[in-house]
Protein backbone atom coordinates (compact mmCIF):
# COMPACT_ATOMS: atom_id res chain seq x y z
CA UNK A 1 0.00 0.00 0.00
CA UNK A 2 2.62 2.11 1.28
CA UNK A 3 4.41 1.56 -2.40
CA UNK A 4 1.21 2.20 -4.27
CA UNK A 5 0.60 5.61 -2.15
CA UNK A 6 3.83 6.64 -3.04
CA UNK A 7 4.43 5.70 -6.54
CA UNK A 8 0.94 7.86 -6.58
CA UNK A 9 2.54 10.86 -5.06
CA UNK A 10 5.75 10.78 -7.43
CA UNK A 11 3.17 10.81 -10.78
CA UNK A 12 1.50 13.86 -9.01
CA UNK A 13 4.88 15.66 -8.50
CA UNK A 14 5.60 15.12 -11.95
CA UNK A 15 2.37 16.66 -13.73
CA UNK A 16 2.62 19.48 -11.64
CA UNK A 17 6.15 20.60 -11.44
CA UNK A 18 6.43 22.63 -14.39
CA UNK A 19 8.76 21.11 -17.37
CA UNK A 20 12.12 23.21 -18.50
CA UNK A 21 10.55 24.32 -22.07
CA UNK A 22 13.19 24.05 -25.43
CA UNK A 23 14.59 27.17 -26.07
CA UNK A 24 15.48 27.94 -29.69
CA UNK A 25 16.91 30.78 -30.95
CA UNK A 26 16.88 31.64 -34.47
CA UNK A 27 20.03 33.88 -35.16
CA UNK A 28 20.38 35.88 -38.77
CA UNK A 29 19.92 39.01 -40.70
CA UNK A 30 17.25 41.54 -41.48
CA UNK A 31 14.58 37.77 -42.74
CA UNK A 32 15.13 37.31 -38.92
CA UNK A 33 14.62 40.53 -37.74
CA UNK A 34 11.01 40.55 -39.69
CA UNK A 35 10.62 37.15 -38.81
CA UNK A 36 9.81 38.00 -35.11
CA UNK A 37 6.89 40.40 -36.72
CA UNK A 38 2.79 39.59 -37.33
CA UNK A 39 3.33 37.37 -39.85
CA UNK A 40 6.68 36.50 -39.80
CA UNK A 41 8.53 33.41 -39.95
CA UNK A 42 9.21 32.68 -36.38
CA UNK A 43 5.86 34.08 -35.42
CA UNK A 44 4.08 31.50 -37.34
CA UNK A 45 6.78 28.91 -36.02
CA UNK A 46 5.36 29.41 -32.37
CA UNK A 47 1.70 29.30 -33.87
CA UNK A 48 2.20 25.83 -35.31
CA UNK A 49 3.55 24.54 -32.44
CA UNK A 50 0.71 26.26 -30.33
CA UNK A 51 -1.59 24.58 -32.83
CA UNK A 52 -0.01 21.50 -32.09
CA UNK A 53 -0.14 21.53 -28.06
CA UNK A 54 3.45 21.60 -27.82
CA UNK A 55 3.50 25.37 -26.53
CA UNK A 56 4.46 24.47 -23.05
CA UNK A 57 7.71 22.67 -25.09
CA UNK A 58 9.38 25.15 -26.91
CA UNK A 59 10.55 28.79 -26.16
CA UNK A 60 11.18 30.84 -29.32
CA UNK A 61 13.37 33.42 -29.46
CA UNK A 62 14.44 35.83 -33.09
CA UNK A 63 17.92 37.33 -32.42
CA UNK A 64 18.35 38.98 -36.23
CA UNK A 65 19.87 42.23 -37.28
CA UNK A 66 19.31 43.70 -40.69
CA UNK A 67 22.32 43.58 -42.93
CA UNK A 68 24.00 41.26 -41.02
CA UNK A 69 26.45 38.65 -42.28
CA UNK A 70 28.45 35.78 -40.88
CA UNK A 71 30.87 37.41 -39.49
CA UNK A 72 28.39 39.70 -37.41
CA UNK A 73 27.20 36.59 -35.64
CA UNK A 74 30.32 35.28 -34.82
CA UNK A 75 30.97 38.78 -33.08
CA UNK A 76 27.75 39.06 -31.19
CA UNK A 77 27.26 35.17 -30.38
CA UNK A 78 28.29 35.59 -27.21
CA UNK A 79 25.78 38.63 -26.25
CA UNK A 80 23.03 38.02 -28.11
CA UNK A 81 22.81 33.32 -27.86
CA UNK A 82 25.51 32.06 -25.95
CA UNK A 83 24.32 34.66 -22.52
CA UNK A 84 20.92 33.39 -23.38
CA UNK A 85 21.38 29.58 -22.72
CA UNK A 86 19.72 28.15 -25.35
CA UNK A 87 18.98 24.96 -26.28
CA UNK A 88 19.15 25.06 -29.91
CA UNK A 89 20.22 27.89 -32.28
CA UNK A 90 19.32 27.79 -35.96
CA UNK A 91 21.79 29.64 -38.08
CA UNK A 92 20.25 31.74 -41.15
CA UNK A 93 22.64 33.83 -42.75
CA UNK A 94 24.55 34.19 -46.12
CA UNK A 95 22.15 36.13 -47.94
CA UNK A 96 23.99 40.04 -47.17
CA UNK A 97 27.73 38.04 -47.38
CA UNK A 98 26.76 37.32 -51.30
CA UNK A 99 24.48 40.16 -52.03
CA UNK A 100 26.70 43.17 -50.43
CA UNK A 101 29.56 42.18 -52.56
CA UNK A 102 28.52 43.29 -55.35
CA UNK A 103 25.60 46.29 -53.50
CA UNK A 104 28.45 47.76 -51.52
CA UNK A 105 31.39 45.95 -51.78
CA UNK A 106 31.14 44.73 -48.66
CA UNK A 107 30.25 41.01 -48.48
CA UNK A 108 32.32 37.89 -47.55
CA UNK A 109 34.64 36.29 -49.22
CA UNK A 110 33.87 32.23 -49.65
CA UNK A 111 36.71 31.26 -47.85
CA UNK A 112 36.35 33.67 -44.94
CA UNK A 113 32.53 32.88 -44.80
CA UNK A 114 33.34 29.04 -44.40
CA UNK A 115 35.77 30.27 -41.63
CA UNK A 116 33.25 32.40 -39.79
CA UNK A 117 30.98 30.13 -40.02
CA UNK A 118 33.01 27.24 -38.60
CA UNK A 119 33.63 29.18 -35.95
CA UNK A 120 30.61 29.88 -34.23
CA UNK A 121 29.42 26.22 -34.85
CA UNK A 122 32.72 25.54 -32.66
CA UNK A 123 31.42 27.91 -30.20
CA UNK A 124 28.25 26.68 -29.82
CA UNK A 125 29.28 22.82 -29.87
CA UNK A 126 31.89 23.79 -26.87
CA UNK A 127 28.24 24.40 -25.02
CA UNK A 128 26.34 21.05 -26.24
CA UNK A 129 23.77 23.33 -27.63
CA UNK A 130 22.21 21.60 -30.87
CA UNK A 131 22.63 23.42 -34.36
CA UNK A 132 20.39 23.87 -37.38
CA UNK A 133 21.84 25.42 -40.61
CA UNK A 134 19.95 26.88 -43.57
CA UNK A 135 21.03 27.95 -46.41
CA UNK A 136 20.44 31.62 -47.79
CA UNK A 137 17.39 31.51 -50.32
CA UNK A 138 16.89 33.75 -53.06
CA UNK A 139 18.33 37.23 -54.40
CA UNK A 140 15.87 37.43 -57.20
CA UNK A 141 13.24 34.83 -57.93
CA UNK A 142 13.75 34.35 -61.40
CA UNK A 143 13.75 31.07 -62.56
CA UNK A 144 16.08 30.64 -66.03
CA UNK A 145 19.10 31.08 -63.26
CA UNK A 146 19.62 34.75 -64.68
CA UNK A 147 19.41 36.87 -61.16
CA UNK A 148 22.86 38.24 -61.01
CA UNK A 149 23.71 36.35 -57.83
CA UNK A 150 22.45 33.07 -58.44
CA UNK A 151 26.00 31.61 -58.95
CA UNK A 152 27.33 33.16 -55.76
CA UNK A 153 24.02 31.68 -53.65
CA UNK A 154 24.40 27.71 -55.08
CA UNK A 155 28.32 28.79 -54.29
CA UNK A 156 27.52 29.63 -50.11
CA UNK A 157 24.69 27.41 -50.08
CA UNK A 158 27.07 24.03 -51.09
CA UNK A 159 29.76 25.61 -48.67
CA UNK A 160 27.04 25.33 -45.81
CA UNK A 161 25.70 22.18 -47.16
CA UNK A 162 29.75 20.81 -46.81
CA UNK A 163 29.47 22.14 -43.16
CA UNK A 164 26.41 20.76 -42.02
CA UNK A 165 27.63 17.23 -43.72
CA UNK A 166 30.91 17.26 -41.81
CA UNK A 167 29.65 17.96 -38.76
CA UNK A 168 26.26 15.44 -39.35
CA UNK A 169 24.28 18.51 -38.29
CA UNK A 170 20.35 19.17 -39.69
CA UNK A 171 20.27 21.42 -43.00
CA UNK A 172 17.08 23.46 -43.51
CA UNK A 173 18.09 23.42 -47.23
CA UNK A 174 15.68 27.24 -48.12
CA UNK A 175 18.13 27.10 -51.25
CA UNK A 176 16.78 24.08 -52.51
CA UNK A 177 13.08 24.53 -51.22
CA UNK A 178 12.99 28.31 -52.97
CA UNK A 179 13.81 27.12 -56.29
CA UNK A 180 11.43 24.30 -56.58
CA UNK A 181 8.68 26.60 -55.34
CA UNK A 182 9.34 28.80 -58.16
CA UNK A 183 9.77 26.42 -60.60
CA UNK A 184 6.49 25.44 -60.05
CA UNK A 185 4.48 28.63 -59.14
CA UNK A 186 6.48 31.39 -61.13
CA UNK A 187 5.50 30.72 -65.13
CA UNK A 188 6.22 34.41 -65.93
CA UNK A 189 9.75 33.83 -64.55
CA UNK A 190 9.27 37.36 -62.20
CA UNK A 191 12.04 38.68 -60.24
CA UNK A 192 9.85 38.88 -56.90
CA UNK A 193 6.06 38.31 -55.74
CA UNK A 194 6.28 35.46 -55.09
CA UNK A 195 7.95 34.14 -52.10
CA UNK A 196 9.13 38.08 -51.70
CA UNK A 197 8.23 41.03 -51.97
CA UNK A 198 11.46 42.70 -52.68
CA UNK A 199 13.86 39.66 -54.30
CA UNK A 200 14.67 39.32 -50.61
CA UNK A 201 12.49 39.52 -47.58
CA UNK A 202 9.39 36.98 -47.04
CA UNK A 203 5.95 37.61 -48.19
CA UNK A 204 3.32 35.86 -46.23
CA UNK A 205 3.78 32.78 -48.23
CA UNK A 206 7.90 33.19 -48.04
CA UNK A 207 7.22 33.33 -44.99
CA UNK A 208 5.15 30.34 -44.40
CA UNK A 209 7.08 28.21 -46.75
CA UNK A 210 9.99 29.26 -44.06
CA UNK A 211 8.38 28.62 -41.17
CA UNK A 212 6.92 25.15 -42.43
CA UNK A 213 10.46 23.89 -42.82
CA UNK A 214 11.76 25.59 -39.71
CA UNK A 215 9.48 23.77 -37.63
CA UNK A 216 9.74 20.16 -39.08
CA UNK A 217 13.78 20.61 -38.48
CA UNK A 218 13.30 21.88 -34.44
CA UNK A 219 10.43 19.48 -33.62
CA UNK A 220 12.65 16.52 -34.79
CA UNK A 221 15.49 18.10 -31.87
CA UNK A 222 13.56 16.72 -29.33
Amino acid sequence: MKKLLFALLVVLLVAFVPQKKTKVIFFGDSITELGVKPGGYVTRVDSMCRAEGKGDQFDFIGAGIGGNKVYDLYLRLEDDVLSKNPDVVVIYIGVNDVWHKTLLGTGTDPDKFEKFYSAILKKLKEKNIKVILCTPAVVGEKTDMSNQLDGDLNRYSNIIRGIAGKNNLPLVDLRQKFLDYNKANNPDNKEKDILTYDRVHLNAKGNQLVADAMWKAVNETK
